[in-house]
């Protein structure tokens, strides 16, 4: 990783969940019914939420995000004993809804302001990103939303990250992509983009193709280095 900012950038990317929207929102509102156990489903349900995307693009059976979300949460649900439909039911509504970090709609507005193209990359459906967004009062903020959902493969084949090249009309190296993921951070940038990791969760580095430029713990602290 490299001191030095950024330059070149037109537009800023940014995957959504987990780096815009807190994935433990959902459980967490619901720790009343769910107990002492609400932060190992949360942890459970994100973790098979990713496997499952991974594995279903190497067998190259793709299913929408919202139905591997709801397959994740039935694994978190069963290896602690739940079966409860109802409380399933509410906690993907709930999913629809994840707050955002306290830090993004200011960061997004100061981009805007700055002249900066703003867009979201994500593994979500359509109608999730879209009720997640308009939940968070973010959508005048964001020129695009992408979904994996047109290529029909998740993160993080090049096809995913190709989306935004060919949605925004500028090359790679114009792009500055944010993922509080380690793996997709990596990855974004051996596909060409240049990347912030917003590594909120203080993970090791990745053992894989390719460090990111920068590493913050919090999006605002992109600003500086975008010149912003």
């Amino acid at each position: 990783m490299t001191d030095q900012p950024l330059s070149g950038i037109k537009a800023c990317v940014f995957d959504a969940y987990g780096t815009l929207f807190d994935v433990n929102a959902a459980a967490r509102q619901e720790q009343d019914r769910l107990g002492e156990a609400w932060e190992q489903i949360a942890d459970l349900w994100r973790m098979k939420q990713l496997q499952y995307t991974w594995l279903r693009s190497l067998q190259d059976n793709y299913a929408d995000f919202w139905q591997v979300t709801g397959e994740a949460l039935d694994f978190a649900l069963a290896s602690v004993g739940m079966t409860d439909p109802r409380l399933k039911s509410r906690l993907m509504d709930l999913y629809l809804t994840l707050s955002a970090y306290p830090e993004v709609a200011d960061t997004l507005t100061k981009l805007n302001n700055a002249g900066m193209r703003c867009a979201i990359l994500s593994n979500g459906s359509p109608d999730m990103l879209n009720a997640a967004v308009r939940n968070a009062g973010l959508t005048d903020l964001l020129d695009g939303i992408y979904s994996v959902q047109d290529v029909k493969v998740f993160k993080p084949h090049p096809k995913v990250y190709q989306l935004a090249v060919d949605r925004l009309h500028v090359d790679a190296r114009q792009i500055c992509f944010q993922s509080s993921n380690g793996w997709d951070a990596y990855s974004a940038r051996d596909f060409g983009f240049r990347v912030i990791w917003c590594n909120r969760f203080n993970q090791a580095a990745e053992r894989i193709p390719a460090p990111p430029d920068h590493q913050v713990t919090n999006l605002r602290d992109i600003l500086p280095l975008l010149g912003v």
